[in-house]
């Protein structure tokens, strides 16, 4: 991974907030200054990108529909599929069971964060691609 430009922000917390940040981040293991960022990255685009959240998982944290799927999956799905422009705004939600306007939710955030997006859509194909190779080695040990 490529290093980061990174500034000093000097700000001044509510000691009750910064207490919550120190526990949280000693009930995490992660650098205070880490979660604090994270959080306010998080949050500013939540802010951005209304009925945008973020999930955590075994693969790290990725943004999400709120009660929908993961944003990289939905954009899998609908990139997937051979509609395109405003059909591929509707299929994808008939087929998610979603309504466009949350369709367009994630398409809107995947628009300001395409790398990030592809990057998981990438590493997840990855994963399934070695997945099923392995389930076949697996068939063919056991023919």
């Amino acid at each position: 991974m490529a290093a980061r430009d990174t500034q000093t922000f000097s700000a001044r917390w509510d000691t009750d907030v910064l207490d919550r940040l120190k526990q949280r981040s000693e009930a995490a293991g992660t650098n205070k200054s880490r979660l604090a960022e994270r959080y306010v990255d998080e949050g500013t685009r939540m802010d951005e990108h209304p009925g945008i959240l973020f999930r955590g998982g075994p693969t790290g944290r990725r943004a999400a529909l709120a009660g929908g799927p993961d944003v990289w999956e939905l954009m899998f799905t609908l990139k997937s599929g051979k509609a395109r422009g405003e059909e591929a705004i509707s299929a994808t939600a008939e087929l998610l069971n979603l309504t466009d306007s949350q369709v367009r939710i994630a398409v809107r955030y995947y628009g300001a964060f395409t790398d990030e997006i592809d990057r998981r859509i990438t590493l997840n194909t990855a994963d399934a691609d070695e997945a099923e190779a392995a389930w076949q080695r697996e068939q063919a040990a056991l023919a």
